[in-house]
């Protein structure tokens, strides 16, 4: 592990890197960090230097006070920050769920300082401000329980939601035990600044994405399935892929066919 101090921000980011050759930034999702990529580490050290990093107000980053340090804006100039301190030109960039939607900021923002990107179980946001607003309110009142409770009783309702239901009971203790480290007050901000009603609506910008765009969902997750063959359709460079027998989290709860994906998309460029 390794410390990094974003000089826009002054925040600190906790970072893992592993493996040699070409770079791939990692981006966990909502309530996880960096050890939750440690299977796909695991699988493409061998090809592929992997940098994954706790995102603000989990595992070992900053928990900043304010809302505003988690907006995806400031997390994107921290972010890029990151590639100058590393020296990473065109890393590929790999986003999972809430860090897919970042990736996908990020890819719009900058698309010059990547070489490809990878966004799992991800969306661009909700077109409709009307949904927005009331997701808004959901995430808004999600973060005060979250304060005024605790993070185990977070978890535990987290864990009841049907997102997770293609998930062994061994995998949702994995990420128990995960998520019971992340404090109160990062997740809390963590919805506040950047859950799905508070990020920009990037629907009218993805014809813009440049980039190689691999679109990977599981095959059990209806309502993303969907969302991402739409995308595909407005993406110039984007391919659709779906993992087998996988709900919401594929690098999970199939790593072995994710990891055969992301090898040949990435292979193939």
């Amino acid at each position: 592990m390794t410390r990094y101090r974003a000089k826009s921000s002054g925040h600190h980011y906790n970072i893992e890197i592993r493996g040699a050759g070409d770079p791939l930034l990692l981006l966990h999702g909502f309530s996880g960090d960096a050890t939750t990529w440690h299977e796909v580490i695991e699988r493409l050290a061998d090809h592929f230097a992997l940098i994954a990093i706790d995102l603000p107000g989990h595992g070992a980053s900053d928990a900043p006070a304010d809302a505003a340090s988690y907006r995806m804006e400031s997390l994107a100039s921290d972010l890029i920050g990151l590639l100058d301190e590393l020296k990473l030109k065109k890393p590929g960039l790999l986003g999972y769920s809430m860090g897919g939607r970042l990736a996908l900021f990020l890819a719009h923002q900058c698309p010059w300082r990547f070489g490809a990107l990878i966004l799992e179980s991800a969306s661009p946001g909700l077109a409709d401000a009307g949904a927005r607003a009331e997701r808004r309110r959901r995430d808004n009142a999600l973060a005060d329980a979250i304060e005024a409770n605790g993070v185990a009783s977070f978890v535990a309702h987290w864990e009841s939601l049907p997102l997770w239901s293609t998930q062994s009971e061994a995998q949702i203790r994995a990420q128990r035990k995960q998520r019971l480290t992340n404090s109160a007050r990062g997740l809390a901000n963590s919805l506040r600044g950047m859950g799905a009603g508070a990020q920009p609506n990037l629907w009218g910008q993805l014809p813009d994405i440049t980039l190689p765009t691999g679109l990977i969902v599981g095959e059990r997750d209806d309502k993303f399935r969907l969302v991402n063959q739409a995308m595909e359709e407005a993406i110039p460079r984007a391919r659709f892929m779906i993992i087998p027998g996988a709900g919401h989290n594929t690098h999970l709860e199939n790593p072995d066919a994710f990891c055969q994906a992301l090898r040949t998309f990435l292979s193939s460029l």
